[in-house]
């Protein structure tokens, strides 16, 4: 049932006059694909064996096409409805998820390289980049400059 969450079923209701602001509001031809999506990532997380996996799939997309013809919205979103519910009922209980997505064992792992590490390249490292290098070494300058004016220089006693 948390599917009808996803989805605002009130929103092909003629009386509501702001349905053109509903974020939730999808044509159905979109459901029917993100549904038919989600079963088949359902069916993929099922189906270790690959063979398996597109047999199913493929059986799955039969089911789909021999409703893709028609034409009474009210039979097609009971269909879409029933499709929701069968798909709540035989959900995985631990989905697939790819390793750089939402959820995934690799999601927001880029490691960000703090800016120190680059004084310590080598000479030769920095003469391949020596505009990038030369702009570094004067925003450096300009970033002490301002430290100072701001905060004073440091006082000598306080230092090692």
């Amino acid at each position: 049932m948390r599917y009808f969450k996803k989805y605002n079923t009130n929103s092909f209701s003629t009386a509501n006059m702001s349905g053109y602001l509903n974020p939730n509001l999808l044509k159905h031809s979109k459901r029917v694909c993100s549904l038919y999506k989600r079963a088949v990532r359902n069916l993929e997380a099922w189906n270790i064996n690959r063979p398996t996996f597109r047999y199913h799939a493929v059986l799955l997309r039969a089911r789909f096409d021999e409703n893709k013809n028609i034409t009474d919205l009210r039979r097609a979103k009971e269909l879409w409805i029933a499709g929701e519910e069968e798909l709540a009922k035989c959900e995985h209980y631990q989905p697939l998820k790819f390793p750089k997505s939402p959820g995934g064992v690799a999601y927001a792992r880029e490691v960000v390289c703090p800016d120190w590490v680059l004084d310590y390249w080598h000479p030769l490292e920095k003469a391949q980049y020596p505009e990038y290098f030369a702009r570094r070494e004067q925003r450096k300058k300009e970033y002490l400059k301002f430290y100072e004016q701001h905060y004073g220089k440091p006082m000598q006693e306080s230092h090692h």
